[in-house]
């Protein structure tokens, strides 16, 4: 007995067996990872075309057994390279993640080829083995397939790491994976080595399916996939996704827990799956902790043509973006009484529920960028418990003999019980989330990808869920609010009004700030933070009411089944599924959600016949999409808005002169504002130091900025200027003292600091990609007065007209700085410029009091330089602040300061007026060096 548990030779050999295969899959993972920085979920899937025409080969063909051994395997290989050739190469330059998105489409498409297959799902046919007799070694009772895996595996293990750390192709994949651009100057072809990578990793799944079907029924190999992947995926973020032997010994280890767990609970099917989502949770908080993480936005939705003023008054052109809904719920209305068929019927309320799956993944990863593969688990959650809470719920919570909890909730309506249920799915999903506040993207997708696997294995086993049912749960509709279910049409109309309830409010949040500042975390978390918008918050907001909705879909969807099953509708790979109805509709839009459900889910139903038509509404449609029109069915519909549009601009030329610059005393700046305290700095920074790892990056650094004053910031380039400012802001970990008008901000957050008056531009200007001019000022302007939730989505008179009062004012702020003609353009598609300014009309929004800017001439042209000096100092003026200013260019950094502290090495080595930091011998020999022309440049005045 070891650690309470029976340990047997038996049990550690099978463990061990099969965590080298699941160790092999894993450094595949780790392979096409260090390559090119994408997580393969394909990597498991992408075996099956190769190991099913082995098998079909050799059983049906009478192949002898290592020539059709040799054929699948090159198969796996081809299969693998013409994936990245195809697909992967399409979407080279793209984002990693939406490289992961393609992985899942390659994944659905390799299990769609292995049925495909004539005769490879003959019941009771059998995978072939090479060796087929038992062995008996040192106490060890070994079969064919255990010795095969044994021999097999430790030598492609080996192979590998000889090919990756010995052979110019090694060589050719480390570099590529480091630094391409590099590599591309070496004369090494990043993409030649993608294709390389791909086509070991299709030879790596071929293999490994092989090995793992052997002796086993062929027709369980498409139910390897999914769970060789969660445990391989557990095997590579635990290795770090760098380390090839630490991912092959995870592996193993894995695989003896696995069959250790098995072993001693027999009776308690699925523990082990969620004993490995928390290692997997656990394994990604620690690469989050590293830095390991996808740091480019998800964004990639489909981007609509705002309508010129000009032709808001033709209300068939405003209204163009609903006129689309509106028709689809006409249809919807209608199509019951045309078609009176009642399984039509329980397929369009199917349609229903998965639209409302779907706008949960609208909301978490098209508006908050984070890549969820579970969702399905929380509408399998809802499903059950709703079920549960309708029929009466009992609670028996005991340890051995001894009775912990024990208590009982009578039956209850359907309605009230899937409140219940909604609300219990969203505090669920707002906790698991806590778990990835650090994580975002890829990293998540593995973390919910395991807890997909975990609640079709484990938790929809549990009493609380599915009651004393060994089967799917009985869940029959009577009547709800008075009004008989039975009927099938008549629950569908009840759903109708649901989705169109929670279609209407989720469009609602759309325009608020709701989706604003969560776009805005995920575009920039930083400037967020710096526009008071704290992350955690929005993140767990957008997790529990994506959860939320997921739970909704699954309550009404277990009603409209009235019996629900714990092996469809709700596992991992309708997760999957749930992805390719987001982004083949348009992820990230409220109509993309409709019209992905009707197409992945509809459309099968209305061809039954055709095997053409599923792969179009799932795997090949996914993929086809991404590659060609990554927006889904929506970019389409944008493109014939847009075309609408500019018609009509062309009819109405526009005659309007420029509107009027506001004057600041209508923006509402400085309303707010506590006193000042006499004689107290606006800004103290004393002795901050800041380290990273072992490089001090500011040492000791201390300065000051009292009220009115413009106190510049100079230095080498790597002399600590912006890493003292994010101290000071928050950004980064700091020691010593740090006070904003008199008050110790130095153990606040980031967001905290801003909504007490700091306000932030960095050198980059990025802002937010994805939000218009008006969208980004709009988020800057939720510092004075948050949007609630719960409020926005019920489309209550007092939040619409807080909404008008604060695009009122957002318009304000922008036509006073002279941005009209920009106010719908999107921050993207800016200049550095005219980003800059945008920056500025934050800064106003914010009313922040002490403003710290760096380098905000970083990227403009000298005359754009020129002028916004002046402008610099009129928002101080304007907004009666404080500046602290880091900039290289010296006539203006010497022009518009007061005082001046000159940094090297992260220590302040002068301070004082411009003319005496200028002439600083120390500053001399520093910064500007011995010559004159550059000294008198910098005592340039403007």
């Amino acid at each position: 007995m070891l650690l309470g548990a029976w340990i047997t030779k038996g049990t550690v050999l099978e463990g061990v067996v099969s965590g080298m295969v699941f160790g092999l899959v894993a450094m595949g993972i780790v392979l096409v990872y260090r390559s090119t920085r994408v997580i393969n979920f394909a990597v498991a899937n992408l075996g099956m075309v190769g190991a099913g025409l082995f098998a079909l080969l050799q059983r049906e063909y009478r192949v002898p057994f290592w020539l059709a051994a040799a054929a699948g395997l090159l198969a796996g290989v081809l299969f693998g390279a013409l994936v990245e050739l195809t697909v992967i190469r399409r979407l080279f330059n793209a984002p990693r993640v939406i490289v992961l998105v393609a992985t899942i489409g390659v994944a659905q498409l390799s299990l769609l080829l292995w049925i495909a297959l004539p005769d490879i799902d003959v019941p009771g046919a059998k995978f072939p083995v090479p060796i087929g007799s038992t062995f008996r070694f040192a106490g060890f009772s070994i079969d064919g397939p255990q010795l095969t895996i044994l021999m097999v595996v430790p030598a492609i293990a080996a192979a590998l790491g000889w090919l990756l750390n010995r052979t110019s192709l090694g060589k050719a994949i480390k570099a590529s994976a480091d630094n391409p651009d590099l590599a591309r100057l070496a004369g090494i072809s990043p993409k030649l080595v993608s294709t390389a990578v791909w086509a070991i990793g299709g030879g790596l799944a071929t293999v490994a399916l092989s090995l793992l079907g052997g002796g086993g029924s062929a027709n369980s190999i498409n139910t390897l996939g999914p769970s060789t992947m969660v445990r391989a995926l557990a095997a590579a973020v635990l290795a770090g996704m760098v380390s090839f032997p630490r991912a092959f010994a995870a592996g193993v280890a894995l695989g003896v827990v696995q069959a250790v767990v098995k072993f001693n609970m027999t009776d308690q099917p699925g523990v082990f799956d969620f004993l490995l989502f928390l290692f997997v949770l656990a394994a990604v908080y620690r690469q989050s902790r590293s830095g390991l993480v996808e740091a480019r936005t998800f964004a990639y939705g489909a981007k609509s043509r705002p309508v010129p003023e000009r032709l808001k008054s033709i209300w068939w052109v405003r209204s163009l973006d609903r006129i689309g809904l509106i028709l689809l719920a006409a249809g919807a209305v209608v199509l019951p009484i045309i078609v009176t068929q009642s399984s039509r019927h329980l397929t369009y309320t199917l349609i229903l529920t998965t639209t409302l799956a779907a706008l949960s993944l609208t909301v978490l990863t098209g508006w908050s960028g984070q890549l969820s593969l579970g969702q399905m688990a929380f509408a399998g959650i809802g499903a059950f418990l709703t079920a549960r809470l309708v029929s009466g719920l009992n609670f028996d919570l005991s340890w051995g003999s001894f009775r912990l909890f024990k208590a009982g909730l009578q039956p209850m309506p359907f309605p009230l019980a899937l409140v219940i249920a909604t609300l219990v799915g969203a505090g669920l999903a707002a906790l698991v989330g806590t778990t990835s506040l650090r994580i975002r993207g890829l990293f998540l997708a593995v973390s919910t990808f395991a807890f997909g696997f975990a609640a079709s294995q484990y938790l929809y086993q549990r009493p609380l869920l599915k009651g004393k049912a060994r089967d799917s749960v009985t869940f029959k509709r009577t009547s709800i609010f008075g009004i008989d279910m039975k009927s099938q049409r008549s629950y569908y109309y009840f759903a109708l009004c649901v989705t169109v309830l929670v279609v209407i409010a989720i469009g609602r949040l759309r325009r608020t700030g709701v989706a604003r500042t969560t776009i805005a975390v995920r575009d920039n978390a930083d400037t967020a933070a710096a526009y008071t918008v704290s992350a955690t918050r929005t993140k767990l907001r957008a997790f529990a009411l994506g959860g939320g909705l997921a739970t909704l879909a699954g309550g009404l969807l277990g009603l409209n089944l009235q019996s629900i099953p714990d092996d469809r509708y709700f596992t991992v790979n309708d997760s999957l599924q749930l992805v390719a109805v987001v982004v083949i509709g348009g992820i990230g839009s409220v109509a993309g959600a409709v019209i992905g459900a009707a197409w992945v889910v509809g459309l099968p139903a209305l061809f039954p016949d055709n095997d053409v038509v599923p792969l179009l509404a799932s795997s090949i449609g996914l993929l086809l999409l991404l590659m060609y029109f990554p927006g889904g069915f929506v970019q389409l519909g944008y493109s014939l808005r847009d075309t609408i549009i500019r018609a009509m601009e062309r009819r109405r030329p526009d005659t309007a002169g420029s509107a009027p610059r506001a004057s600041i005393s209508t923006l509402g700046v400085g309303q707010n504002r506590p006193p000042l305290t006499p004689g107290v700095p606006v800004l103290r920074a004393s002795d901050v130091s800041v380290r990273f790892g072992g490089n001090l990056a500011v040492n000791s650094a201390s300065i000051e900025v009292n009220e009115g004053e413009v106190v510049g910031l100079i230095g080498t380039n790597g002399a600590g200027k912006s890493t003292l400012i994010n101290a000071i802001g928050g950004f980064v970990p700091s020691e010593g003292r740090i006070e904003l008008f008199g008050t110790d901000i130095a153990g606040l957050p980031t967001s905290q600091r801003a909504v007490k008056g700091l306000g932030r531009t960095f050198q980059a200007a990025n802002l937010f990609p994805e939000l218009t001019v008006t969208e980004t000022v709009l988020v800057a302007l939720e510092a004075r007065h948050r949007t609630g939730s719960l409020v926005a989505a019920l489309i209550s008179p007092a939040a619409a007209r807080r909404e008008r009062a604060r695009r009122t004012q957002a318009g304000e702020i922008i036509h006073f700085l002279g941005l009209g003609s920009y106010a719908e353009a999107y921050i993207a598609d800016l200049s550095t410029g005219t980003r800059r300014i945008v920056e500025l009309a934050g800064l106003i929004a914010l009313d922040a009091r002490m403003l710290c800017l760096d380098e905000p001439t970083a990227g403009l042209a000298q005359r754009e330089t020129e002028a916004f000096g002046p402008l610099i100092l009129q928002i101080r003026r304007e907004l009666d602040a404080s500046m602290l200013i880091i900039e290289h260019d010296m006539p203006l950094i010497m022009s518009v300061s007061d005082r001046v502290y000159c940094l090297e090495a992260g220590r302040v080595i002068a301070a004082g007026t411009p003319s005496a930091v200028r002439n600083d011998p120390a500053v001399i020999a520093s910064y500007l060096g011995t010559d004159e022309r550059a000294i008198e440049r910098s005592d340039a005045t403007r």
